[in-house]
């Protein structure tokens, strides 16, 4: 598990502009998705070509936020990266990456494309596809409206890796309005310095940084009294 450490004095900075760290005080359970990013066999694996260990260190606590998520009344989004036929599209990105078996293992079919098998997932759940680093980005898949025809205004991010596809994830969905909560034990990525960059930008502009067990307890009590 990453080592969380956000810099004193961005954290001070951040209270100063909003006379409070983080924004929200409650979630409103079926206004709010768990979107969870990329937990794939191509990333989570050992010795798979994109192989994030820290990953593997999160799943408790991803299946224990999707739970709560559901019990509060509010959706659960796997979302799986695809790069089938994205090498054109993706050119200037993978002319200058060697790692030609991404492609591979993130194409339908393959291993590395299912979700990892300790992860809860449930029927009721939603499995979506992305094929750009953001989820919500033009193009990349179809998120956004699923969220918006279910009642959607909250998401937290939760998934791998933290600096890249959860990070772009996050800021592209609060850029199109939603409130967002990046949670800090619940993303994975290669380094903690690389991890804790992007929890530093989160908590500065973008949305809130709280941990799993504080996301549970808004969405367990909070919210729910605020549902009922």
């Amino acid at each position: 598990m990453h080592t969380i450490s956000i810099p004193e004095d961005v954290i001070a900075q951040v209270k100063a502009q909003r006379g409070r760290l983080n924004r929200y005080d409650r979630l409103l359970g079926p206004k709010t998705a768990l979107v969870v990013i990329d937990l794939q066999n191509a990333f989570m694996l050992p010795g798979m070509p994109v192989e994030v260990p820290a990953a593997r260190e999160i799943v408790p606590n991803v299946n224990k936020l999707a739970a709560a998520t559901r019990a509060a009344g509010g959706m659960v989004v796997w979302v799986k990266m695809c790069l089938e036929g994205q090498s054109e599209a993706w050119r200037v990105f993978f002319d200058g990456d060697p790692r030609r078996a991404t492609l591979s293992e993130l194409t339908p079919g393959s291993r590395g494309f299912e979700l990892h098998a300790d992860l809860d997932v449930r029927p009721e759940d939603a499995i979506l596809v992305k094929k750009r680093f953001s989820a919500f980005i033009q193009g990349s898949s179809d998120i956004d409206r699923h969220l918006r025809n279910a009642g959607i205004d909250t998401v937290i991010i939760v998934g791998t890796l933290t600096n890249i596809c959860c990070e772009s994830s996050a800021r592209d969905a609060m850029m199109l309005n939603y409130r967002l909560v990046f949670v800090a034990d619940a993303n994975a990525a290669l380094s903690d310095a690389e991890h804790n960059a992007t929890l530093t930008s989160i908590i500065r502009v973008f949305g809130d940084v709280a941990t799993t067990n504080e996301v549970i307890a808004l969405l367990s009590v909070k919210g729910r009294e605020q549902a009922a």
